[in-house]
């Protein structure tokens, strides 16, 4: 089974961000994507390319930019869209929130996208699919060359839980703290095709999975397959789906920052004839559920045999090394604010901090709603009283 990889000019960047839909009043998820879209023609699929689409919840409208070059650019469009977004459902008494899961909604309550991919998908999967009221951030690097796919998504499968540290938002599920950093991850890949990225040899072994997986009947097409890293031939990236939804869009560039720079040192050292780093595929599972679990504070496995060490300190010094990398990309202040997340909080801490302080779940949806808005972090004093 041949599969055309349509190989990139260089490290373009391309960003989809799930946005929620939120009731001005109740806090509650809004059903309506369908008529905000609607409201929307500029920027849907009858404008040629959709910025705004629909996802599988009514609940969601989906952030696409084009086709960007450095994150400045990618940042530019999806504020463009968002204000524009933001107007639509402002009519409607809606406003925009995003994290992993919403801390109050039911997942029964949520209506299907009219789409029949969507349809198609709960059709197969039944319960699975029916709870996936979660949203989350995806971030397409391009490549040069089809050969350097696989070996980039082995490399990157070892970031698995310092993606998902710095941008876990989902410690809540229908009202409840679950205990995790992102439950989101864990109702997502509960599909039997998503989690960490199957460790393969080469391009030639990607094509013989997927050709085995359509002939046993897993998947009809390679899109079905959803790992937290995989490589889209289509668009000849390397699509990192890692991340939870995130709340503001200076962690959103953060976020686009982290994934160009590494893409770019991984392609450059494959340049200079490196082998890449290929972690255990029992490594790469115990470290994304160690996130999942304790997010900033999991301490990770370095290596095969069993070495471990704090994720903030790994972090800290792939900041560091991924510096001039990012200087050179043109993405050296937005990948700082990785920096900040650690002195002040990821998502899910921000939350928890609002209920350790005596706010409400409401209160955690208001501060949500205002750190997209104001694209800063926000405080239980500064959303108390403040009403919805």
């Amino acid at each position: 089974m041949a599969i055309d990889f349509n190989a990139s000019r260089g490290a373009t960047l391309g960003v989809e961000w799930e946005i929620q839909l939120v009731d001005t009043g109740t806090r509650h998820l809004r059903q309506d994507a369908r008529e905000v879209l609607a409201s929307l023609p500029a920027l849907t699929e009858g404008a040629g390319f959709a910025k705004v689409r629909h996802e599988l919840m009514e609940s969601t409208v989906e952030v696409v930019t084009d086709i960007s070059h450095t994150v400045g650019e990618a940042k530019r469009d999806l504020a463009g869209t968002l204000g524009a977004l933001r107007t639509a459902a402002a009519e409607r008494d809606i406003t925009l929130a995003c994290m992993g899961t919403h801390p109050i909604s039911d997942w029964r309550d949520a209506v299907m996208a009219p789409v029949q991919r969507y349809a198609d998908l709960i059709e197969q999967m039944q319960w699975l699919a029916r709870r996936i009221q979660t949203f989350g951030v995806h971030v397409h690097v391009g490549i040069t060359d089809v050969a350097k796919a696989i070996p980039i998504v082995n490399a990157l499968s070892a970031y698995l839980p310092h993606f998902l540290a710095l941008t876990a938002s989902s410690p809540f599920w229908s009202g409840a703290d679950t205990g995790l950093a992102s439950s989101r991850a864990v109702v997502f890949g509960q599909l039997p095709t998503a989690g960490p990225p199957h460790s393969l040899d080469d391009w030639a072994a990607f094509e013989d999975y997927m050709a085995t997986l359509m002939r046993a009947g897993t998947i009809r097409t390679i899109k079905e397959v959803w790992w937290d890293i995989r490589p889209h031939p289509d668009f000849g990236t390397i699509e990192i789906r890692m991340f939870d939804g995130i709340p503001t869009l200076r962690e959103v560039g953060m976020a686009a920052a982290l994934c160009q720079s590494l893409v770019t040192l991984f392609d450059q050292q494959l340049d200079r004839g490196y082998t890449l780093p290929r972690p255990a595929a029992w490594v790469v599972r115990d470290n994304k559920w160690r996130a999942t679990r304790y997010g900033l504070d999991a301490t990770v496995i370095t290596d095969d045999t069993g070495s471990t060490a704090p994720l903030r300190d790994d972090l800290y010094e792939l900041i560091r090394e991924l510096e001039p990398v990012a200087d050179r990309l043109g993405c050296a202040e937005e990948l700082k604010v990785a920096s900040e997340v650690l002195a002040h909080g990821a998502p899910y801490e921000r939350q928890r901090a609002i209920r350790a302080e005596g706010g409400t779940l409401e209160n955690v949806v208001d501060a949500a709603v205002a750190e997209l808005a104001q694209d800063r972090f926000v405080t239980l004093g500064e959303v108390a009283h403040a009403g919805p």
